[in-house]
């Protein structure tokens, strides 16, 4: 008998871990986190989440075939986040549910994501985001609240894909362009006003004018996330026009 009943139709079986605890009282889900296990096998990760000595768990895991298992309840504080921030709030395990996407990862040739294996995240993310009224600009990759230390799902995770059925938010990057860009090094109004931008969308980042290396980190979570197509951590034309479109869409979506 499982331990406890799934939350989601999505899921097609439980397998229960046993690395979590109670959310703190008044603490409401309302982050939806993706990741990818970013280990050889989906046996292997799977295993990882499951034994007491990882100190590591998710709440569901996804196969390569689109198989949707729940480790954790939602009601429990899965330990899927480890150290991060988004919009100054230093403990997103307690506010989040977190999805385990079974993919190797950068370690191991960050392969495609299989069509079915993205069709099952659509579905059970479209499922937790209804049940929990989960904003928008709250669908987040792992690496958006840890940038130093996390860069999954990757670059190739198709967030546009997500947004055309209302999972997250997403606005078509602008082109690569040459122009004025900020890098290591530099100092002043203009990188501050980066970094601002990037602080109002919700990226944990020193609002110092100085382009330090969090700052390089933070540019390069997103663009990750939001300009995949280019990732170095330079603050680009592009990277700063995605950038303002991307809040301008956050206000937006907040004011509806």
């Amino acid at each position: 008998m499982s331990a406890f009943e799934a939350d989601s139709a999505c899921v097609k079986r439980i397998v229960p871990a046993v690395n979590f605890g109670e959310r703190p009282a008044g603490s409401a889900v309302d982050m939806l986190l993706l990741h990818y296990t970013g280990m050889e096998t989906a046996d292997a990760a799977l295993n990882w989440l499951c034994v007491a000595e990882s100190q590591v768990s998710c709440h569901y895991f996804i196969f390569e075939d689109g198989e949707v298992l729940q480790l954790v309840g939602e009601e429990k504080r899965a330990w899927h986040a480890g150290r991060g921030i988004w919009e100054g709030n230093e403990d997103t395990n307690s506010r989040s549910i977190g999805i385990e996407i079974v993919n190797g990862g950068h370690d191991y040739g960050l392969p495609p994501f299989p069509d079915v294996q993205i069709k099952a995240v659509i579905e059970l993310s479209k499922d937790i985001i209804s049940r929990h009224l989960i904003e928008p600009h709250r669908v987040l990759a792992h690496s958006d609240i840890a940038p130093g230390r996390k860069r999954d799902p990757g670059e190739l995770f198709p967030w546009a894909r997500l947004a055309e059925h209302g999972i997250g938010l997403w606005r078509e990057p602008a082109p690569i362009r040459s122009g004025t860009f900020f890098q290591l090094g530099d100092e002043g109004q203009p990188v501050e006003a980066v970094q601002t931008m990037l602080a109002l969308y919700g990226y944990g980042v020193p609002e110092s004018g100085v382009f330090d290396e969090a700052t390089q980190r933070v540019v390069a979570a997103f663009q990750r996330h939001f300009r995949p197509e280019k990732v170095d951590g330079v603050a680009d034309p592009s990277t700063i026009e995605t950038l303002h479109r991307l809040c301008a869409a956050k206000l937006e979506s907040m004011a509806e």
